[in-house]
């Protein structure tokens, strides 16, 4: 069996007949079939139904077609693993980012332009979702690296991270609020302030949603969350006009609006780079992920298992 007769087996069944695979594969007709049929002789069952207007593949055939289909891509990403250690980076890169990433002030975008201008085979994919959704694609494989909102110091287990953002959070309010007269002349209060009012937060499976509901769970409540926004801005927007006490990231607080930092130590807003424990899987991915910590800026919030920590939004 020879890789070759794979190759024209799958071209047959995908084109339907044996002189559109041919031309597909820039090689004469009598060649694919005088293979197809030694293929069928060392197998000793026929793969192909010739009876038809088009050909199609027996049940046989159909059985095969997907182990024939893995072989050519095993061997085709060894070639590509080969040219990717060579240096002609190419390949596939998949990260997970929180909603606003690209918008703040750290420059995830810029990061990316220059990798793929030195590297432009690299085909590099995004996706926003919540930190809770990114981090399990994370560990499943199905992503490379996400910029994900941490609820806890520690990342999960299998993951590895470098934290971005590491600012307090806040409850933001609009004038006139109960808790600006409760608390007149505090830069602060403690979580317990927060079990009678209604507040807007981001959504579960967020970094922010989940620091804050485990400091109400200390504190011996569930959070009343009225609304929920995918952005810092929005749920400031809602705070201004009188539905709720945003719970925010500090630097995320309009003018408009007072603030009150909510006096607990695991009440922060964290953001992280993170990857797979064992690394990413490529190359490709490597060497984006030594680019991004690179190039982000270091935190003052001192180390992590991974390396320095660095200072971005809050998801």
């Amino acid at each position: 069996m020879e890789l070759r007769q794979l190759r024209y087996l799958v071209a047959v069944v995908e084109e339907g007949g044996f002189t559109r695979a041919a031309e597909r594969l820039h090689v004469a007709q009598p060649g694919v079939s005088a293979q197809i049929r030694q293929l069928e002789r060392e197998l000793g069952r026929p793969l192909l139904d010739r009876s038809g207007r088009s050909v199609t593949p027996t049940e046989v055939g159909a059985a095969v077609l997907p182990y024939a289909r893995a072989a050519l891509a095993a061997v085709d990403g060894i070639g590509q693993a080969v040219a990717e250690f060579g240096g002609l980076l190419r390949g596939r890169v998949g990260i997970g980012l929180v909603p606003g990433t690209l918008a703040h002030d750290i420059d995830v975008a810029g990061v990316l332009a220059g990798f793929h201008d030195d590297h432009p085979q690299v085909e590099i994919t995004l996706t926003e979702d919540t930190s809770d959704r990114m981090l399990a694609a994370l560990r499943r494989g199905e992503l490379d690296l996400a910029v994900v909102g941490l609820a806890d110091n520690e990342p999960p287990p299998g993951v590895a991270v470098r934290v971005l953002v590491d600012v307090p959070l806040v409850v933001a309010v609009a004038e006139g609020h109960p808790l600006l007269a409760a608390y007149a002349g505090r830069t602060a209060v403690p979580p317990a302030a927060l079990r009678e009012h209604a507040l807007v937060s981001l959504p579960s499976g967020t970094g922010v949603r989940g620091a804050l509901e485990a400091v109400c769970a200390q504190a011996g409540f569930r959070p009343r969350v009225h609304f929920e926004a995918a952005a810092p801005e929005a749920l400031t927007r809602l705070a201004a006009r009188g539905l709720g006490a945003a719970v925010v990231p500090q630097p995320e607080a309009p003018g408009e609006l007072h603030t009150l930092r909510i006096d607990h130590p695991g009440a922060r807003g964290r953001i992280a780079l993170a990857w797979r424990t064992d690394g990413p899987s490529g190359p490709a991915a490597r060497a984006l992920l030594g680019r991004l910590r690179e190039a982000l800026p270091p935190s003052v919030r001192g180390l992590t298992s991974s390396g320095p920590r660095c200072v971005a939004p809050q998801r």
